[in-house]
């Protein structure tokens, strides 16, 4: 007796990474670069995906090169996308000691006012160690059900 088999569709994943000058001429490059290759993605301009991760491209790159950045070294985008399931946006930097500390909780706090809207809009963020050297601070949004 043989096992009837079932075809799963072939899921693609697409992937898009680019480096960018630690400056906010970077950053500003980093945003409309990453709405671009979302709208050739299928994923229009304007929509809410779209301007959620418009956001979360500005704060993570603003922080990148506000905080993590090294004279001489670039910071790096990278978006992950699975078609009805995912959207991973990745903004490394080099310099690894300086990590996001928190959200910010008061109204007179210093910092951490970016990443309550970093909180706000990604499904999930974190913080991860970067090989050779420095970090990455990733942010998820769930497109499925």
């Amino acid at each position: 007796m043989t096992t009837p088999t079932t075809r799963q569709a072939a899921v693609t994943v697409r992937v898009f990474t680019q480096r960018f000058s630690s400056t906010p001429r970077g950053a500003r490059l980093a945003r409309r670069l990453a709405l671009h290759q979302l709208d050739r993605w299928g994923i229009p301009y304007g929509s809410e995906v779209s301007d959620a991760v418009g956001l979360l491209v500005a704060e993570l790159a603003a922080n990148a090169v506000t905080h993590g950045r090294v004279p001489g070294r670039d910071f790096e985008l990278a978006l992950t996308y699975t078609p009805g399931a995912r959207l991973r946006i990745d903004v490394s930097d080099t310099r690894g000691e300086r990590r996001p500390a928190s959200v910010a909780t008061g109204p007179l706090d210093a910092g951490g006012r970016g990443l309550l809207l970093v909180d706000a809009l990604a499904s999930r963020w974190s913080v991860l160690d970067r090989v050779p050297v420095g970090k990455t601070v990733r942010a998820e949004i769930d497109l499925g059900p």
